[in-house]
């Protein structure tokens, strides 16, 4: 996590999955705390720090958000100095360090991810957080992009972007439901990211979607019959990339 900015990609190995000579650079404490404060982490979160090097971004959840943290990490030397850290600032009983690539670890139980890494590892990291993340799950990453994933949030601080994503469900594709009165809609979706649009019939009638807004697991819908009806709004849940609850109001 607290590497040097470095642009060249032959520093980077995808067949050895690690960083090769890439100098160590702290983090900003005060980046740090952005990116945790962005990412919105608490006690109820498992957060999982991907290239943690000595665990600063872990051990400050877990000592000022008491956030449960783990360290991704393959360095065993990074992974030595965040455990003595951890143990330092006596939060080693709510922090991990594993050995292991971010490209082949399990890290589908985590419910904030953070990256500190570089544009091309993200784009390579990025199917793995898209299927393997559940809906919902929060990213953030100091620096570095998704490519033409847009960021939900963007923070910027002394000139230092910090991005934020939330995993967006996959729900492409035709949902029917009924209203509260029993009126039967149908809706065409077209998802990219968490980037919607759609076609609404109330009755198999065409109405105007207004507004559509996708994030993790709830999709909230702007519908009007006509320019002279009003809106109604509808809140969409999904599980498990189906339907399963719908609000009216």
């Amino acid at each position: 996590m607290f590497r040097d900015l470095v642009d060249d990609p032959d520093n980077y190995s995808l067949e050895q999955d690690a960083f090769l000579d890439v100098p160590f650079v702290p983090t900003d404490e005060g980046v740090i705390k952005a990116m945790l404060e962005l990412a919105g982490v608490g006690p109820q979160d498992l957060l999982y720090d991907l290239g943690a090097g000595d665990g600063r971004i872990v051990v400050a959840a877990a000592r000022h958000y008491n956030t449960r943290s783990i360290g991704i990490e393959i360095d065993p030397y990074r992974i030595a100095d965040a455990m003595e850290y951890a143990g330092l600032t006596r939060v080693e009983y709510m922090v991990d360090f594993i050995e292991d690539s971010i490209f082949t670890a399990d890290i589908s139980a985590a419910t904030v991810v953070t990256l500190y890494l570089l544009d091309s590892v993200n784009l390579q990291l990025r199917p793995r957080l898209l299927n393997e993340l559940r809906p919902g799950t929060r990213i953030v990453s100091h620096a570095f992009s998704m490519g033409d994933w847009k960021p939900d949030e963007l923070l910027e601080l002394s000139g230092v972007k910090i991005y934020k994503w939330v995993v967006p469900a996959q729900i492409a594709g035709t949902w029917e439901w009924e209203g509260w009165d029993g009126t039967p809609y149908r809706m065409e979706l077209r998802q990219k990211f968490q980037e919607v649009e759609a076609d609404v019939w109330k009755a198999g009638q065409a109405v105007q979607l207004k507004n559509a807004k996708l994030e993790g697991n709830r999709l909230e819908l702007d519908i009007q019959a006509d320019a002279a009806a009003p809106l109604t709004y509808f809140t969409l849940n999904f599980k498990n990339n189906k339907l399963h609850s719908v609000q009216e109001s």
